[in-house]
């Protein structure tokens, strides 16, 4: 973790978890997290049953209620350990991406922070649908987590297409790299057609953004598929973070409410934040 608060305005961080080892690192990293910037942590789990389960296996929900109520006490203990004011909520429900966003919404959270995969059956909270799904429509930052993964915030990776989205990602990643003395990669990929100057555009219209803000920024162009250069070109250059956009055109216009996105997620060796305020 950087020894600053990387992220602005971080007042409410929502944790979804399952409690499971995929979500073991979100954990770690939303208490550090909150702990540098000071912020509030809301920690909660989604049983998934829906109502007609519910009422012929009762005993099931209530079990799989208490695990998770066990599972986030132990987030909660961390929290507490680390001096951070945590609150814990289980939730049940069919729709669990449908209660993040909702609790997101709710407790005006900036950040809501997820592992990349979950258990499947009750506890299923952070599976790859259920991520693209709380992206899609999240009224927040989303940062994944995956297994194995320690965030520095030093080396940012920042994905941009030219639509407002990309740009919003990259002011994204600039604010984090400047406040933590960091550097970033600016990184598009050729449109359909081939077209490398449009990239090239892209990526320098980035550069000019960074330059201003005195953060050191490499420019960086491919042709191929979108998702599979992001992580790659991400992996090649040891980021400790790649930052996309919600929305986009061209190449990243499928972000995480399609394949790019989610393959993104689901492949990156580092943590992905999606800018989706901006």
């Amino acid at each position: 973790m950087a020894e600053v608060c990387p992220i602005n305005e971080l007042g409410k961080i929502l944790l979804a978890t399952d409690g499971s080892e995929f979500s073991g690192c979100a954990e770690k990293e939303a208490v550090s997290l909150s702990k540098e910037c000071s912020s509030q942590l809301i920690a909660i789990s989604v049983v998934e049953a829906n109502e007609e389960f519910a009422s012929e296996a009762p005993q099931l929900v209530e079990k799989a209620e208490a695990e998770a109520a066990a599972s986030l006490e132990l987030v909660k203990a961390a929290a507490g350990v680390a001096g951070i004011d945590c609150t814990t909520e289980v939730h049940t429900g069919d729709s669990p991406y449908q209660i993040i966003v909702a609790e997101a919404r709710k407790n005006g959270s900036e950040l809501i922070v997820m592992g990349r995969r979950g258990r499947t059956g009750l506890t299923k909270v952070a599976m790859g649908s259920v991520t693209a799904r709380v992206v899609g429509h999240a009224p927040c930052d989303v940062l994944i987590v995956p297994r194995g993964c320690s965030l520095e915030f030093k080396n940012i990776f920042v994905a941009t297409d030219g639509s407002g989205h990309g740009e919003g990602a990259a002011v994204e990643a600039i604010k984090i790299a400047k406040k933590v003395d960091g550097a970033i990669t600016a990184f598009s990929v050729a449109s359909s057609d081939g077209k490398l100057p449009d990239a090239a555009q892209n990526v320098a219209s980035v550069k000019k953004m960074a330059d201003a803000e005195g953060v050191a920024c490499e420019t960086v162009t491919a042709v191929g598929k979108t998702y599979q250069q992001i992580v790659e070109q991400a992996s090649e250059r040891k980021a400790d973070l790649i930052v996309i956009g919600c929305h986009g055109k061209g190449g990243l216009g499928t972000l995480l409410m399609g394949s790019v996105t989610e393959r993104v997620v689901g492949h990156a060796k580092c943590a992905v934040m999606v800018a989706c305020k901006a």
